[in-house]
This record gives structure tokens, C-alpha cells and sequence, in this order.
């Protein structure tokens, strides 16, 4: 059972820059175990490249402290984050056409070290999975997100993140293009997730998911930085006000966004 009292990810004056361009300016987050974090902010504030700057993308340059339950990771390529726990569910996820869905959750299990040999039990676990999040069985043998619908790679993504059963969990968007029936299965797949004791930052554009995940803290992006902070209640406000009234704020306290204001 995970520490609830101690951080399970937590980085500091983290900068991404994609090449010489500055994007992400100085961010400050922790986040402990059960808790899920909303991150929200006008289009081109920097969101998603925070996101993959952490994961540790390799056209980003980053800098800053990166601490994935209690160790430094960013030093780390990609699948040694991986290893250690941390997830990535992608805005678009890729297709990879030859390789079934199946084939490539086993070796993703394998990569991260889960002991798999028992090929009954693997079945068994991943039939229960489909079951649960109403994917069709038969998708196991298709190639992973290869004609797939948006909602169809979305609900793969959170099979693969309930299945691997990471430390830290990050998610770009993975409600955009989503129908009722799929956004529910997400946000099962999210609360399911912190319930069992992983640390959620959901990147996110709407208030709808943020009613069936109820957020511990919502972080708003501005000029790449985290430039105001609220409980879930402020969600509220920013559907009804938009961005025009989260830049008021800012310009009120004087601030720019340049440091954060916490509520």
C-alpha cells in the first residue's frame, strides 16, 4: 500500500524547450499517492509538452528535478521512466499495424518486469480488463489502434495503463473526441487507478470528465507556467468565465503568470 503522506512524484523549476524555443517555464508540482491532479490552460500554454518533456520525449530538452517515488528520473530514457512507474496515455495514440493487442501487452509487462510466464492467468487477467472497461474480446487480436475509432484507441490507452498498474500516471487528453459510453469508461479507468494508490496529472480541456473525476487540485497553465491553482469547485468558474476571467485573476494579482496564485 503506498504512502499517502509521502509524495510519489514531485518535480521542481522543470524548462522544456523544443529546440530553441522555451515552452515550459520553471514548473513546480507534487503529487501523492491517490490523489489526481487536473492540468488546464488556454491552447499553446505548454500543457502537452509538460507532459512529454516528463515522460522524457527526445526531441524536448528539459531541465529541472524530476522525482518519481523518491528517485531522480530525469536523467532516464523514456522506458527506464517506464520501468520505474511512470505512465504516458497519449493525446493520439500511434497504430502499429502487425502487432496485436495482445502481443503487445505482453511485452509491455515483460519490459516493466511483471511476472507473465503463467499464460493462463494472463489471459484471465486480461479478459476480466476487457470485460470491465467494455472493450470486445476480439480486439486482442487486432493490431493495436490499427482502424481503430478515436474512442476505441482512448479506451486502449486506459486497458494498458489498468493493466502495467504505474506509480504515476499522466494523461494528455484522453477525454478529447470522446462519446458519453467511452468517457465513462475513462474515467472508471482513472479513479480505479488512484483508488488502487497512483498519483493522476490529467492534461484536460473540459469540465465533463472533471464531473465523473473529481480532481484533489486543478493547476491552470499560462505561458508555461502554472500561473493559477484552485480546488475543484474553480472548474466551475472557468466554464462559465472562460480563460478571459483566469487571465483577470492573474493580471489582479499582479503576477502576469509569472508565479502562481493559490485559492
Amino acid at each position: 500500500m503506498a504512502n499517502a503522506t509521502q509524495p510519489i512524484f514531485n518535480c521542481d523549476n522543470v524548462e522544456i524547450a523544443a529546440e530553441t524555443k522555451s515552452i515550459v517555464k520553471g514548473v513546480a508540482l507534487t503529487v501523492r499517492p491517490f490523489e489526481i491532479h487536473a492540468l488546464m490552460g488556454p491552447n499553446g500554454s505548454g500543457k502537452s509538452t509538460f507532459a512529454n518533456g516528463l515522460m522524457g520525449h527526445p526531441n524536448l530538452t528539459v531541465t529541472g528535478k524530476i522525482i518519481l517515488n523518491g528517485e531522480s528520473i530525469e536523467d532516464m530514457p523514456p522506458h527506464e521512466r517506464a520501468r520505474r512507474g511512470l505512465f504516458l496515455g497519449f493525446q493520439y495514440p500511434v497504430a502499429v499495424p502487425g502487432v496485436t493487442v495482445a502481443s503487445f501487452l505482453r511485452a509491455s509487462l515483460n519490459a516493466i518486469g511483471r511476472d507473465i510466464s503463467n499464460v493462463f492467468e494472463f489471459r484471465k487477467e486480461l479478459e476480466t480488463v476487457f470485460g470491465d472497461l467494455g472493450i470486445p474480446w476480439s480486439f486482442a487480436d487486432r493490431y493495436l489502434n490499427d482502424g481503430f475509432s478515436g474512442g476505441e484507441k482512448k479506451r486502449l490507452e486506459i486497458l494498458q495503463m489498468v493493466m502495467m498498474k504505474p506509480k504515476f500516471v499522466i494523461l494528455d487528453e484522453i477525454d478529447s473526441g470522446l462519446d458519453v459510453d467511452a468517457l465513462k469508461v475513462v474515467a472508471q479507468g482513472i479513479n480505479t487507478i488512484a483508488q488502487q494508490g497512483a498519483g493522476v496529472l490529467m492534461v484536460t480541456h473540459y469540465q465533463r470528465l472533471l464531473e465523473l473525476v473529481i480532481p484533489t487540485r486543478v493547476h491552470y497553465f499560462m505561458d508555461g507556467k502554472i500561473a493559477f491553482e484552485g480546488g475543484a469547485e474553480t472548474v466551475k468558474e472557468l466554464e462559465a468565465n472562460g480563460y478571459d476571467w483566469l487571465k483577470q485573476k492573474v493580471a489582479d494579482a499582479g503576477i502576469a503568470g509569472n508565479s502562481e496564485v493559490y485559492l
